[in-house]
C-alpha cells in the first residue's frame, strides 16, 4: 500500500504542468530518498509509515491542483510535518527530508 501511494506521488508530479522542471526534478529527487527512509520505518512503525505516506499524498495533491485552495494546503502540510514529530532523534534523514518536502511543496508557485 505505501508503494502504490509513492507510485502515485510521483505519477503526480511527474505530470504537473505547472512545476518547473527544476521544482520537478528536486521534489522527485526528494521522493526518492523519502522513499527509502519509509521502507526503513515501516519496519518498525508501518502506521506511522503509513500516515506520513498519506499525508505525503495529499500535500502533494494540494500544491498541485489546478485551483489550488491556500487553507486546504496549508492544513495538508501542516499535517504531513505533525505525522513525523517525534521521529528527530531515531530518523532524523526522514524529518529532514519531509520538511524540505514540505517547503517545496509550499512554495512551488503552481
Amino acid at each position: 500500500m505505501i508503494q502504490d501511494t509513492l507510485a502515485k506521488i510521483e505519477a503526480r508530479l511527474g505530470k504537473a504542468g505547472a512545476l518547473k522542471e527544476e521544482q520537478r526534478t528536486e521534489l522527485l529527487g526528494l521522493l526518492s530518498t523519502l522513499k527509502t527512509e519509509i521502507g526503513e520505518l515501516s519496519k518498525t512503525h508501518s502506521e506511522q509509515a503509513q500516515s506520513i505516506t498519506a499525508f505525503t499524498e495529499v500535500s502533494t495533491h494540494e500544491a498541485t491542483r489546478q485551483e489550488r485552495d491556500p487553507q486546504l494546503l496549508k492544513l495538508s502540510l501542516e499535517g504531513l510535518t505533525a505525522s513525523v514529530q517525534g521521529f528527530e532523534t531515531s530518523h532524523p534523514r526522514l524529518v529532514e527530508i519531509v520538511n524540505a518536502l514540505s517547503l517545496m511543496l509550499s512554495n512551488s508557485g503552481v
